[in-house]
């Protein structure tokens, strides 16, 4: 298909970042916000005091931070929703732009309270609503309840592995939102498909890692012991980093879709 010149279109990248040299890259690179997670792999967790403090000291860009205790589904124990009150004290402390948050009933539906608790928490900041939206049984009345709790925006794959295969519903998520909270896909986009998803959906904002290995410094290498699972790299000490130039070409072809 075609793509229009979108070149006079407002757009946002929001880069996943794992890592404050992650941040960095995407900051040299032209993003606008970052959204600092650990442990990426479980789809993200909440990253160290450490790492937010000191994204927080480097970046000039929004910096957005996850409240997730765990990996696995989005039905939080007790103990768990007051671990998340906790790190949403704490992310704010620090002086973070906003948080991430996303937790569901045992049947499937935006748990109003719990998702209420934590954004008065946030007390004013940027609150997104994220991927627990793609398990959600009906994504619009997910959609009209997230709203009713004022979050910004919904990161969403369109409830597909990939935002590509799920761009028949964030296009009709973006015409229902109608301005009232922001569509922002995310889950396999870069450089290569990000301007037929923008002209397909709608979308202004998007989200991404782009990630490019980074071969480990170590000289010395015990290859039998693995410190991932499942599915190491082939050098399990080899690091995955944002990279400037990804996020950078990403932004370019987003705003230039007819240049090659």
């Amino acid at each position: 298909m075609s793509v229009t010149n979108t070149s006079l279109i407002d757009y946002t990248l929001e880069v996943c970042a794992n890592s404050l040299a992650s941040c960095l890259e995407a900051q040299k690179g032209g993003a606008r916000r970052v959204e600092l997670c650990a442990a990426v792999s479980e789809g993200g967790i909440t990253p160290s005091y450490g790492e937010i403090l000191l994204a927080r000291e480097h970046l000039s860009i929004k910096l957005h931070v996850i409240i997730r205790p765990r990996g696995g589904d989005f039905l939080y124990s007790d103990l768990e929703h007051r671990v998340m009150l906790k790190d949403i004290e704490m992310a704010r402390s620090i002086g973070v732009d906003g948080v991430v948050i996303g937790c569901l009933t045992p049947q499937g539906e935006v748990d109003m309270p719990r998702n209420r608790e934590l954004i008065d928490a946030a007390q004013g900041l940027d609150v997104t609503f994220h991927r627990a939206f793609d398990r959600c049984r009906d994504p619009f009345d997910s959609l009209e309840k997230i709203i009713e709790l004022g979050c910004a925006r919904i990161l969403t794959s369109g409830q597909q592995p990939k935002a590509e295969q799920g761009v028949a519903l964030l296009k009709e998520l973006v015409q229902r939102a109608a301005g009232r909270i922001v569509i922002m896909p995310g889950s396999g986009i870069h450089e290569e498909n990000i301007a037929v998803i923008a002209a397909r959906t709608g979308a202004r904002e998007f989200h991404l890692s782009a990630r490019v290995p980074r071969p480990s410094l170590m000289t010395y290498k015990e290859l039998r012991v693995p410190m991932s699972n499942p599915a190491p790299p082939a050098d399990p000490d080899e690091q995955a980093v944002t990279s400037a130039r990804r996020v950078a070409a990403t932004l370019e072809r987003l705003n230039h879709p007819s240049v090659r």
